[in-house]
């Protein structure tokens, strides 16, 4: 069910283009690390960008934030999970289907990992800010949908190349905006979360395409 005959989640056309991205994106998010780790307070590029408070919108753009700050908590994340999984059974698509559950699982494991080794802090010790999570999810969650329309569609390199970037880059940069404006991340949490997502999901539909090649091939060996 999960074999060679079911479309891969990683279009083969991009999966050299998206391999150098999730390269450059994790040396971002191990350079980013380095820099702020344990610190509590904005550096020079979120100080640039904007001083992160707890009142830096108000309506109705704050009921925007609120709103978009919603998928990615456990229970407007688990919805669009959820939706994705069914669209993709509804159409028989069972790879399609881990890859949604695996690729935002995974991104969002990865996120929790770097906050505990990286230490950063924002609004007291308790709450760890490097990389953005909700952001990490979203644009995660994006790039698999994305992923999944290029390789329905049939789309070529460049457009789906485009399609994808277009995606990440409106997944994060909403939810990137809803975090900073709410006050719960730094701009650089923010990018350091959207490069998590970049460097975690291609290569986690690389395994998902390879671990169900290989019981593909498994079960047609076994009843010869």
């Amino acid at each position: 069910m999960t074999g060679r005959s079911e479309t891969a989640v990683l279009p083969p056309a991009l999966r050299m283009f998206l391999g150098l991205t999730a390269i450059l994106s994790a040396l971002v998010v191990v350079v980013l690390g380095v820099l702020y780790a344990g610190h509590s307070e904005p550096g020079t590029v979120d100080r640039w960008v904007i001083q992160p408070t707890a009142d830096s919108v108000r309506p109705p753009w704050r009921n925007v934030a609120l709103a978009t700050d919603f998928l990615g908590e456990p229970a407007g994340a688990a919805v669009l999970v959820v939706v994705a999984v069914t669209g993709c059974l509804l159409l028989r698509r069972p790879r399609a289907a881990v890859l949604v559950v695996a690729g935002a699982g995974t991104t969002v494991a990865t996120t929790t990992l770097l906050k505990s080794l990286v230490g950063r802090t924002i609004h007291g010790d308790d709450n760890l800010s490097y990389p953005s999570g909700h952001t990490a999810f979203l644009t995660a969650f994006a790039l698999v949908v994305a992923l999944l329309a290029t390789g329905r569609l049939g789309l070529g390199r460049r457009v789906g190349a485009l399609l994808v970037l277009a995606a990440a880059l409106v997944a994060g940069a909403a939810m990137g905006w809803a975090q900073v404006a709410l006050g719960a991340h730094y701009p650089t949490d923010v990018l350091g979360g959207w490069c998590t997502a970049l460097a975690v999901t291609p290569a986690t539909a690389w395994l998902v395409d390879r671990t169900a090649d290989r019981m593909a091939d498994a079960g047609r060996w076994d009843r010869r």
